[in-house]
């Protein structure tokens, strides 16, 4: 085990409400757990690392062993914060990092494989194969997403392809292919449930979002049997009930999000353009786009939300920026820059601009709206008289520029402003960085006081299918805004400032990069 938990429970509130919800938030680096009280108050968290595994250059894995192991462990710390046993939970909500992919036995329950991760490259060949055999248009059609390895499908693909005993399992009848999520109910329901929701399902490369199910054609395509997938259900459906023997109780599992659809849910960005930007490993902005799907014309993702009511279909826009947070790690564990991550703020406000350097982080690619595997990172315009400080600032202007980017592209796909950008995830804390957002963004950036929007997510949704809330409207009363960041910079300094971060990005694309 990498380290003990870390729990901490906040203060009783003067008015306890009698519902306690848990929610599972199984992360890229860590594994965490929350006691969410009915009146939206978070009462106990417990939190595990795990180790990430780099078995070549641009591959990532998990072991999902210990994903389950730091879950439960998690789950534990969580509950003893809280002071709650397990059976005084009502119900159980699930969120989770989206396209990872697990491979197991149905059998035994046996992992066949590493997790192969979101950030994961090896299918990148693969992907441009596709493309070139014109299938982007298809994709695109059925999917909202675009041909990358980001995607789980092409993971799927590759394990089945490339290693005996997932093929095995698969000619048997054996094998389960499933996301994170899949693999936590699962373990949770003692082997009973194979499922997924349609958040996660549709992240894969082979789930129709119009039609709510998997796509045959795309699952031939890829050579991805269908029997092997979880069977996809909305968000806010029964997932299953954990087993006593797993967590002490049999609690339901009322909820399942991608880790991203839960922040906006968290969020309460519910209307149509509000948009909401999640700072972790990387950067995830999202838009809502209402009951139509829109196709963009600046290579966005069209996803489907978490929040939709029984019976019906509401979808998004997002944008992903690969290297955000692990940027911060880099320039602390590699370059030794800083001792930890929350030092990059004093040092990057030591000085007022970043003495003309760039940073790109393309260390596994680009995403939106690039989509170059090929890409590489870059530190450009260095001179003698650079300092750590100034290498520091240009991280957090490329974190902020490269969401000001994709704010633009989102905005121009919406057909409609971005009027205010709601944001969470660790580095949301850094007040230089949301300043610089608010700034290169040219809007309004709004902190809330609760930054564990997507746990809360995920117990709102679950909260919600257990009758504590009756609706989105409560649970838009529970955000509190906590600080809003104005823009301070004039716009033609802002432009100057984009055009700068594009013309360097242009310089570390690939031949197969736009």
């Amino acid at each position: 085990m990498l380290g003990r938990s870390v729990s901490g429970a906040l203060p009783i509130l003067e008015s306890v409400a009698e519902t306690f919800l848990l929610a599972i938030d199984q992360g890229t680096t860590s594994s965490r757990a929350l006691v969410v009280d009915g009146a939206g108050g978070i009462r106990g968290i417990g939190q595990l690392p795990f180790q990430q595994h780099f078995p070549r250059p641009g591959w990532v894995e998990h072991d999902p062993e210990e994903i389950w192991s730091t879950t439960l462990e998690a789950i534990a710390g969580a509950l003893a914060a809280a002071n709650i046993r397990p059976a005084g939970v009502a119900a159980m909500g699930i969120t989770n990092q989206r396209e990872t992919l697990v491979a197991w036995d149905r059998r035994t329950g046996e992992p066949l494989h590493r997790a192969i991760v979101w950030q994961d490259r090896r299918t990148a060949d693969l992907c441009q194969q596709l493309r070139d055999d014109g299938h982007e248009a298809l994709v695109q059609q059925r999917t909202g997403l675009t041909i990358d390895p980001y995607f789980s499908g092409t993971k799927a693909s590759w394990l089945l392809r490339e290693v005996p005993r997932v093929a095995s399992a698969a000619s048997a009848g054996d094998l389960a292919l499933g996301t994170v999520d899949s693999w936590l109910i699962w373990k949770l329901t003692g082997g009973q449930r194979h499922v997924t929701d349609y958040t996660n399902a549709c992240r894969t490369m082979l789930f129709d979002i119009h039609r709510a199910r998997w796509d045959e054609e795309l699952c031939a395509l890829l050579g991805v049997p269908i029997g092997a997938l979880a069977e996809p259900l909305p968000s806010r459906s029964e997932f299953g009930v954990c087993s006593r023997e797993v967590i002490g109780a049999e609690i339901p599992i009322l909820a399942v999000a991608g880790d991203q659809q839960a922040a906006l849910f968290g969020q309460a960005a519910f209307e149509r353009g509000q948009a909401k930007n999640t700072y972790g490993t990387g950067c995830f902005l999202i838009g809502q786009a209402g009951g139509e799907a829109p196709v963009s014309a600046n290579r966005l993702l069209t996803s489907l939300t978490a929040g939709a009511a029984p019976g019906r279909l509401e979808f998004l826009v997002e944008g992903s920026v690969f290297v955000a947070g692990s940027l911060v790690q880099w320039l602390r564990d590699e370059l030794k820059l800083v001792e930890r991550s929350e030092d990059i703020e004093a040092l990057a406000a030591s000085v007022p601009d970043a003495g003309g350097v760039t940073i790109v982080p393309a260390f596994t690619g680009l995403g939106a709206p690039y989509w170059d595997a090929g890409a590489r990172g870059a530190i450009l315009g260095l001179t003698r008289g650079t300092t750590a400080a100034h290498i520091a600032r240009a991280a957090l202007e490329a974190i902020a520029l490269a969401s000001a980017e994709l704010v633009g592209a989102l905005a121009s796909d919406l057909g409609a402003p971005v009027t205010e950008l709601r944001v969470d995830g660790g580095a949301a804390s850094n007040n230089l960085l949301m300043q610089m957002q608010a700034d290169f963004a040219g809007l309004p950036v709004l902190r809330p006081a609760a930054t564990e929007t997507t746990a809360l997510g995920a117990a709102y949704l679950a909260g919600i299918g257990c009758g504590a809330w009756a609706g989105q409207d409560e649970i838009a009363a529970l955000w509190k805004l906590e600080r809003r960041f104005e823009p301070a910079l004039a716009e033609g300094e802002r432009e100057a400032k984009l055009h700068e971060w594009r013309r360097a990005v242009r310089r570390v694309l690939s031949d197969e990069g736009a």
